[in-house]
């Protein structure tokens, strides 16, 4: 986060407040404004105690916002200042000084967390990491987390040490463009020299600026959140109003002192309402992020005329400014810390470790401001250089990304050394007779006893074996096609293509329905399809089962409509093509936060009338149950325990919910659907290994590869041919 806090004369201040008449006659020389000070402290307090996961301040994310409209309020004053004095702005020396205040400490972090990742965290998210650390020295870090977040696949990924950093591209950003609409708007009062015209030019500006913005960040949020929350664009109208404020400072200081007073406490309970009222929940930033930036101009425009007094009562305490002046530096250290620090102590998870860690980032970052912030932005050769400022900075910013480059050839990309192991084979075999079993039945049973034999010879698997097929740097780009041609609908897609396959002019439509955990099941399919000469029909969309639940969007943060529509387009579709068989697919990982729960009641209900509406329109029903669940990134657990993959596969008991499936299959079964228990597939007895034979099974934390479906289609070719024939 970019606080820019130096005063007009760039001279360091006092850690001790001054009394009130000292403040005045200060503020009147140099501009300086303890009160912003203290409450920079109120944002960086909010957006601390929020990533700690503190109770009660589940939207202190709104801190950002503070920091950004007081940022708006300094700089457009400072530049408009200049540029009404002196017709121009000397934009040497404006960079010079943002990079004097800003780089030293933001390199200091980024290289300590660049190798604070690289012991703590498995190789192959530690490279992911290194990548992260190159687009924040390069300020473009905002744009990495908005592509990453818009994208389903990656949507699971553990949050980056770096993933902060996204303000500080926005702000550099903003440092970039402002000054030339400063410069364009000051060019634009000269030439039409009216008085009331030029006089009302600059506000008209960044008001269109900012309404601009804000109509962009209300549509963004709903229909790209991921872009609405990290980038410059849908974030600027927060900085127009800082420098709105900034603008109309003198219309400000008419107010008198008790209204002015007033404003400013209002804009501070707004701003704290806000820290405790919002939640994750919220669509953000929206017109929700309208509160917290209106509470922030009152406190502002208030503080103009009370100072101390006022709300400057609570601001201005030496305690609140002391935290002001090392909010930048805490904010650095904060989220890097939180992530890091635990693992690398081995502390576990829970509150005491995140206040343990919050109170480290608040010594690290007192630290950092006597080591590397003052030193830098005080230097004396530096102060007198612009160009040996920018070069400085550049340096630093140079050295961060080098050292990320350094890091990602010293941990190459992850690669097993174990000795290659043979491909597990799975084969549909001719049904040995057994006079109690159908035909199709003892298929099933050869079939599943393969695969229990090939789990079963992997589970003790140590070394990751060289020929692991994907190998750990391809899996997380192991994507079968349906996810990459439109077939798997994303977020905020609706309808659906035509996303035929196998025997396409084949009279016999079998239909894979449901989120991305049908889709991944498409190369088993597919392979079934061809070899049985059926037409298969991928339906899906992400996070979207096929129940008729009430579904809330995490990732889009508000209702998910995109996917009730979707449901009645598939349902109306299926009811008029009339598909033999549909198989029914679904992740049970849905948790709270999509306001129902796997196997809770309200789920196994709908599983049962959904299969009874399928069964309705004349359709044989195949439920597929649940895949193990990893716990954590198949991949990225093995990049760290090449030499022993058993610690990466969980219990059975704890990645199977054996209950819940129980339950499933007798709603199931009650609709007159067929359900088929895949547990036996990934697990033995005791544990589910992410290794069978040379195959990894899931490319993240809950997909299985397509090599492993692949290698899994004899098995539901055969359920498939037991549902049908059971008919």
């Amino acid at each position: 986060m970019t606080l820019p806090q130096e005063d007009t004369t760039g001279l360091p201040r006092k850690r001790v407040a001054p009394p009130p008449a000292h403040v005045a006659e200060r503020r009147k020389r140099t501009g300086f404004r303890p009160d912003i000070e203290g409450l920079r402290a109120v944002a960086v307090i909010a957006v601390v105690l929020y990533h700690a996961d503190i109770p009660g301040v589940a939207g202190g994310y709104v801190g950002v916002d503070v920091f950004f409209v007081i940022s708006g309020f300094l700089i457009t004053g400072l530049l408009w200042r200049e540029v009404a004095t002196a017709d121009t702005i000397r934009l040497g020396r404006f960079y010079g000084a943002r990079t004097r205040r800003l780089l030293p400490a933001a390199a200091t972090v980024g290289i300590a967390t660049a190798v604070g990742a690289a012991v703590v965290l498995p190789p192959l998210q530690a490279r992911s990491v290194f990548g992260d650390g190159i687009a924040s020295a390069l300020y473009v870090g905002n744009y990495r987390f908005a592509m990453q977040g818009t994208d389903y696949l990656d949507s699971n990924l553990p949050p980056s040490p770096f993933q902060h950093y996204w303000s500080l591209g926005v702000e550099e950003q903003f440092y970039l463009v402002w000054p030339v609409l400063i410069i364009g708007t000051a060019w634009l009062v000269r030439r039409l020299r009216s008085g009331a015209a030029s006089g009302a030019t600059p506000y008209v500006v960044l008001a269109l600026v900012a309404a601009a913005s804000l109509a962009a960040a209300v549509l963004w949020t709903r229909a790209s959140p991921p872009w609405a929350f990290f980038s410059l664009p849908t974030r600027a109208w927060e900085l127009a109003a800082g420098g709105l404020v900034a603008l109309s400072i003198q219309q400000w200081r008419r107010l008198p002192p008790l209204p002015a007073a007033i404003v400013g406490w209002g804009g501070l309970v707004l701003i704290v309402l806000t820290c405790t009222q919002l939640g994750p929940h919220t669509p953000y930033p929206g017109t929700a992020a309208l509160l917290p930036a209106l509470g922030t101009a009152l406190v502002i425009g208030g503080g103009c005329v009370t100072g101390s007094l006022g709300v400057g009562r609570v601001l201005c305490r030496p305690a609140m400014r002391s935290i002001g002046r090392v909010s930048y530096s805490w904010y650095l250290w904060h989220w890097p810390v939180l992530l890091l620090m635990p693992p690398l102590l081995g502390l576990p998870a829970g509150l005491p470790s995140r206040l343990s860690a919050t109170a480290v980032s608040a010594g690290l970052a007192v630290i950092t401001l006597h080591l590397v912030e003052n030193p830098g932005r005080f230097a004396a050769d530096l102060r007198r250089s612009a160009k040996a400022s920018l070069v400085a900075g550049g340096v630093a910013s140079g050295v961060t990304a080098c050292a990320c480059l350094l890091l990602l050839t010293v941990i190459p990309v992850p690669v097993g050394h174990g000795q290659a192991a043979p491909k597990a084979n799975i084969i549909a075999l001719p049904p040995t007779p057994v006079p109690t079993l159908s035909p199709q039945e003892a298929t099933v049973r050869q079939a599943f006893a393969q695969v229990r034999d090939a789990v079963a010879a992997s589970a003790d698997l140590r070394a990751v074996p060289s020929n692991l097929d994907p190998s750990l740097a391809n899996a997380p780009a192991d994507k079968a096609a349906v996810f990459v041609d439109g077939c798997t609908r994303s977020w905020r897609d609706v309808g659906q293509a035509e996303c035929a396959s196998g025997d396409t002019a084949s009279p016999t439509t079998v239909a894979l329905v449901g989120d991305s955990h049908a889709a991944m099941w498409n190369p088993a399919f597919q392979q079934v399809a061809e070899q049985r000469h059926w037409r298969l029909e991928t339906l899906a969309k992400v996070t979207c089962p096929l129940q008729e639940l009430h579904i809330v969007s995490p990732y889009l943060g508000r209702e998910y409509t995109e996917c009730g529509q979707w449901r009645g387009q598939i349902m109306a579709r299926l009811q008029a093509e009339r598909p033999r068989l549909v198989v029914l697919s679904m992740s049970r990982r849905y948790g709270a936060d999509f306001g129902f729960t796997s196997y809770d009641p309200a789920w196994i209900d709908t599983v049962g009338r959904t299969v009874a509406q399928l069964r309705s329109i004349g359709a044989t029903v195949l439920v597929l149950g649940p895949v193990a669940d990893p716990r954590s990134s198949a991949p990225s657990c093995l990049s760290g325990h090449l030499d022993d993959a058993t610690a990466c596969a969980p219990p059975r008991l704890v990645a199977v919910n054996a209950n819940g499936i129980a339950a499933e299959q007798t709603a199931t079964a009650g609709a007159g659907g067929h359900y088929a228990d895949l547990t036996d597939l990934f697990c033995t007895p005791d544990r589910c290994p992410m290794i069978v034979g040379n195959t990894l099974v899931f490319r993240d934390d809950n997909h299985v590869t397509t090599e492993y479906a692949q290698l899994l289609a004899p098995v539901l070719g055969a359920l498939a041919d037991r549902a049908v024939a059971d008919e």
